[in-house]
């Protein structure tokens, strides 16, 4: 052992603070948690644990395992540990991972695999010998192997690695290879497993026995340990994305093999099987391979979509439970990113553009050229079954992918087993077939078009089915057609469509069964974005069924409810002002309001939805502005403080951002839809918003500050003259945020700032002399932001409008900056839809190619083809674009002529057409 020797009252107060830990009491746990954390800050506190897991058997099992446990939480702390401190650690997790105690083993093996994480395998080398060396010893090779898989599983790259000359995986990877044909089970899976994390890295370890690894994985292929088939199905699906040409000439008995797997009666078997065709399908180069199958592999998928036993007992799923409270365990955490504003562009755009459901929004940045900025996609499968990953889900996935990838070819293999199943008697068949239906509908939307009107009014009537399991996928699935029900094509459409989709869906909203509200809900709020101002005719009924809703609903569906009410009012916009729908919709949300304290969670989502509200109603919202604009102002001085606190004690737990986020966003709502009118409300108001706003705008943490430049913007929009007088101060924090390298947890920060420029410049006006000052450092990182290759298509946006905006006002400026950013402001913003924003922004470039007409030259294409993919200009921009044509085309007519001779011919001919040119 090492040097380091534990002090008596210090190992005593540990230890007695650890046997504290077990007491239940919450007040007595949020105290002992505060002195745990406190501990962290003694020099060999993980020494300490370290001693009490291996040396102390006098102890009980569980107390020396609570050790343990703190000991894996702490262990970072080894990296800054003095040496023998950390050599004692090291050294007593070792001795305890050959403790006579099961328990103490395990989280001893646990701190392994932790300090191996922090320290790195080549920094602990004589670990990996005695494990390797244990490998060999019967009484410990499986406990041993245990560690190795979860090191494995965790940090491969960090194994990959050479130490002294050698490579420890050299060793390891036969070693594993060898012990593939143990005897024992569990070590025949702990070794195709370990095997199996080092294909995602291309370990040159593991590929110079690939063909070695293979035959081991088709030998294991009919072990009869479910567990080994389970990690022979996921070598090969990660075998099949990492080095697909190495399964190609076998694939016929893989896919075979994977096929009678996809069907194992072991559920973890059958998934990660499941798990293949779903890589297969999303490798477009792999399409080839994967057509041949497909009308085998997408039966096989809708069979395993048909709920099992064990998920109806877990689903409990016939219940009239309306009335029984939700448990706060049934409730997923929601994560309120913040306000995000983006743009519309031309064309579907799976749900991207506008401020609501932003694809640039922090939690969700999906757009496939910005790899370098993507975050986890939001799981279309989430809500209309269990949480868990499961066959059900992932087969669900699959065969949404397929659809994406196969389209027609999909539907005609699957259009006779579908048909059988949604005319069957068997309930449970009737449901399978309703999902795949929903998730073959993005893909497929166009081959299955014909077959909606049957399927539309099928689907409509199965919402009377009396399984509520059934009605709840039928509203999913009626959600994800509600495009198709919701295009304004004839009356008749309207007639026979809509408007029973509609109504269906509102009946589901008020259904008795909890998981049919929530699937009737949440499509509901689908077919409201998706039908927008279709909606204005039918918003009486569509609101005395939603607040009826407020009556009725528990906790988690409560939630939803405002999320479709807050959908609502972005969709029907200032409709949802009528004196008649203000007196429907207010007087619940405001007893809701009353109810809730300022610290109650669910305070958060009633402020988001209300921030869409107050827009909607605008004028009409102006006897509540009063109580909501305090409430707001109160929170957000209140979460200052609080996170004030916390920087001068962090003992003391971190606020969660979300009151903040959602207060400043519902200001923002007030700002559009009051504008000056609050101005007595701003003037009256201590502290003042002007003064919170600026510690906002420069808050630690991103979507505080995302939500800060949103309100900038707005109020710049709603009520400049008030916000003029501080944007001084405002300023230099706005243009420190436009960062041309941000990292992927500013985008949003950044996008918003980049926005509230073009905004706050438009309302100084041209030539402004106090806005001059911020021209050229504004466009000094604006510019780097749109030319950054990796930056979001919204960022580019963002920044491409507000350089428009900035020219608009200040040409002399940026005029002769004009060449190093047409081709890319033009390529940014010629998608983007007809609006205000857009109109101004090119109103700007304009401007810029009056002043500076070389500067354009070298981009005249891309500048064309942005004026020609304008579908109706105002009568203002129109103009200035005829002139800007003409004068170019009259500057030099041959070289206009030559270079115009180039270009598309639908650019030549909206040209000609449209200007003369």
């Amino acid at each position: 052992m090492a040097s380091w020797t534990p002090q008596p009252a210090g190992l005593q107060e540990i230890l007695q603070t650890i046997r504290d830990s077990t007491d239940t009491q919450n007040k007595v746990q949020r105290a002992i948690t505060h002195k745990l954390n406190s501990f962290t800050r003694v020099p060999d506190y993980i020494a300490y644990l370290a001693y009490i897991l291996s040396a102390m058997p006098q102890e009980e099992d569980q107390i020396r395992t609570i050790a343990g446990y703190l000991l894996k939480n702490n262990a970072r702390l080894i990296l800054i540990a003095l040496p023998e401190v950390a050599e004692y650690a090291k050294s007593a997790v070792l001795s305890a991972f050959r403790d006579s105690s099961a328990l103490i083993r395990t989280a001893a093996g646990q701190d392994i695999v932790a300090f191996l994480g922090a320290l790195e395998p080549r920094n602990w080398p004589d670990c990996l010998e005695q494990l390797l060396a244990m490998l060999d010893d019967p009484n410990s090779q499986e406990a041993a192997f245990s560690v190795f898989e979860k090191a494995c599983e965790d940090f491969p790259r960090k194994l990959d690695i050479e130490i002294n000359g050698t490579r420890p995986l050299d060793f390891m990877i036969p070693k594993f290879l060898m012990l593939s044909e143990h005897p024992s089970p569990k070590m025949r899976s702990h070794a195709v497993a370990c095997l199996s994390y080092f294909v995602p890295v291309s370990s040159q370890s593991l590929f110079a026995h690939i063909d070695a690894f293979i035959a081991c994985l088709f030998k294991r292929a009919s072990d009869e340990d479910p567990s080994v088939r389970r990690h022979v199905c996921q070598a090969l699906v990660l075998l099949l994305a990492a080095r697909p040409e190495k399964l190609m000439p076998e694939m016929a008995n893989v896919a075979e093999y994977m096929l009678y797997s996809t069907k194992d009666k072991n559920e973890s078997v059958a998934l990660e099987a499941c798990e293949f065709w779903l890589t297969f399908a999303e490798d477009p180069e792999l399409a080839p391979y994967l057509r041949p199958l497909l009308g085998r592999v997408a039966p096989v998928l809708l069979d395993c979509m048909i709920y099992g036993e064990d998920d109806l007992i877990w689903l409990e799923g016939d219940a009239e439970d309306t009335n029984v409270p939700d448990k706060e365990s049934d409730i997923k955490p929601r994560h309120y990113g913040g306000k995000a504003h983006g743009m519309e562009r031309e064309g579907p755009q799976n749900g991207e553009g506008g401020t609501k459901r932003s694809a640039y929004a922090e939690d969700n940045l999906d757009d496939e050229e910005d790899d370098d900025y993507d975050l986890d996609d939001d799981d279309d499968f989430a809500d209309e079954m269990s949480t868990e990953w499961n066959l059900r889900k992932c087969a669900a996935a699959a065969l949404d992918v397929l659809a994406v990838r196969f389209g027609a070819e999909l539907l005609n293999v699957l259009l006779s087993p579908l048909k059988d199943k949604l005319w069957s008697t068997d309930w449970l068949e009737r449901e399978s077939a309703i999902l795949a239906l929903g998730a073959m509908a993005e893909g497929c939307i166009d081959a299955i078009e014909e077959h909606l009107k049957v399927l539309v009014p099928y689907l409509i009537n199965t919402l009377n089915d009396p399984k509520p399991l059934v009605r709840s996928i039928t509203c999913w699935t009626l959600g994800r057609y509600a495009s198709w029900c919701t295009q304004p094509v004839s009356e008749e459409h309207k007639n026979q469509y809509f408007i029973p989709t509609m109504e269906g869906l509102l009946r589901m909203v008020l259904d008795d069964n909890k998981r049919v509200q929530e699937a009737g809900c949440s499509a509901f709020a689908t077919l409201e974005e998706d039908a927008g101002s279709e909606l204005i005719p039918y918003l009486e009924p569509v609101l005395r069924n939603l607040v009826f809703a407020f009556q009725k609903y528990q906790h988690k569906n409560m939630l939803i409810l405002y999320d479709a009410v807050g959908t609502l009012a972005d969709s029907v916009g200032r409709a949802l002002s009528n004196p008649t729908f203000v007196d429907i919709l207010m007087p619940p949300l405001t007893a809701r309001w009353n109810k809730l304290q300022d610290d109650d969670d669910d305070l958060i989502p009633l402020l988001e939805c209300l921030a869409s509200v107050t827009i909607a109603m605008g004028p009409g919202f102006a006897p509540y502005a009063p109580l909501v604009f305090q409430r707001c102002i109160n929170i957000v001085h209140q979460q200052l403080l609080y996170y004030q606190a916390y920087q001068q004690n962090p003992d003391l737990d971190e606020p969660e951002k979300s009151f903040l986020v959602v207060s400043l966003d519902l200001l923002s709502g007030l700002a559009q839809g009051l504008g000056m009118g609050l101005e007595s409300l701003i003037s009256q108001m201590q502290p003042s918003l002007f003064q919170l706003l600026t510690v906002c705008l420069k808050h630690p943490q991103a979507p505080v500050r995302q939500s800060a430049y949103a309100l900038v913007g707005d109020l710049a929009m709603g009520c400049f003259t008030l916000l003029r007088p501080h944007l001084p101060a405002i300023m230099n924090e706005l243009i420190q945020q436009l960062d041309p390298e941000p990292k992927v947890e500013f985008i949003s920060a950044c996008n918003n700032a980049a926005w509230s420029v073009g905004e706050v410049a438009l309302r100084y006006g041209r030539d402004d002399a106090e806005f001059q000052q911020w021209v050229n450092p504004l466009i000094s990182r604006l510019i780097p932001i749109l030319l950054h290759p990796k930056a979001p298509r919204s960022l580019h946006e963002n920044a491409a409008v507000s350089i428009g905006r900035i020219g608009l006002m200040h040409p002399v400026v940026v005029a002769p900056l004009l060449p190093e950013f047409a081709q890319a402001w033009c390529q940014a913003l010629y998608e983007i839809r007809d609006n205000e924003e857009k109109d101004s922004a090119f109103r700007g470039i304009c401007t810029l190619v009056q002043v500076n007409p070389a500067g354009i030259a070298k981009s005249l294409l891309w500048f064309c083809n942005a004026i020609v993919r304008w579908n109706n200009p105002s009568p203002e921009l129109n103009a200035m674009f005829a002139q800007l044509l003409t004068g170019l085309r009259n500057h030099d007519p041959n070289g206009w002529r030559a270079q115009v001779a180039t270009f598309p011919p639908t650019i030549q001919e909206r040209l000609a057409a449209r200007y003369g040119v």
